[in-house]
């Protein structure tokens, strides 16, 4: 068992050397300082239920929430909502961002039958439409497969896996979070070390100037 687990590590090592790993992915979008960085199966109950816990720590503690797409192989409809969450995405970020989060709401109402019928349906919703061919060109499962090459790069396992990330230099980039209710804590640890990390501004130029006046 354990040269079947170093061999696995060994394995896991190479493929990461080989193809390297994005580190933008645990970094914070543009702009931001802390973000939120999650991979999830839309099809996964677990990240369902951590949905809302994700939405609100996004918006209490004022930070992005990015989103990788991850399905699950065995996962009967996941890879398909991936895509259409993708389509949604060329409608608008803000479309596409809603019908993640209202998947994750109805998981239990969709299946691979009518998953097209119902994404139809909030297509309409949205006053937009769905074409019969939504990915003609492959594009948008690339993105799909290449966020779940990403994320097996990074050692993603298991849905969701979630991190804080933070624009810093002399401490962890990003913070593995393995209990959601430690998550807005984790958000101010990170929030933390990047205020610890930020320039000090100088009040030099402000004491001479004082002292100049003073003079006079």
């Amino acid at each position: 068992m354990r040269l079947r687990i170093a061999a696995t590590a060994a394995l896991l090592l190479m493929t990461i050397s080989a193809f390297g790993i994005d580190n933008s992915a645990l970094r914070p979008p543009a702009g931001a300082k802390v973000a939120i960085v999650v991979f999830e199966d839309l099809e996964c109950p677990s990240c369902g239920s951590a949905e809302p816990m994700l939405k609100d720590a996004s918006q209490t503690e004022q930070v992005p929430l990015v989103r990788h797409d991850f399905p699950i192989p065995q996962h009967r409809w996941s890879a398909d909502a991936h895509i259409y969450a993708r389509y949604f995405d060329t409608v608008s970020p803000a479309v596409g961002e809603e019908y993640r989060h209202w998947v994750f709401l109805n998981q239990r109402s969709i299946n691979k039958s009518n998953l097209r019928d119902v994404t139809n349906k909030f297509a309409s919703e949205h006053k937009t439409a769905l074409p019969l061919f939504v990915d003609p060109s492959g594009q948008l499962k690339a993105k799909v497969t290449a966020d779940f090459n990403l994320g097996q790069q990074l050692g993603v396992s298991q849905t969701p896996t979630v991190y804080v990330v933070g624009d810093v230099k002399n401490s962890p980039s990003s913070i593995p979070v393995t209990d959601m209710t430690q998550l807005v804590t984790t958000i101010d640890t990170m929030k933390r070390q990047v205020a610890a990390e930020a320039p000090v501004k100088s009040t030099k130029t402000k004491s001479s100037t004082a002292k100049s006046t003073k003079k006079k």
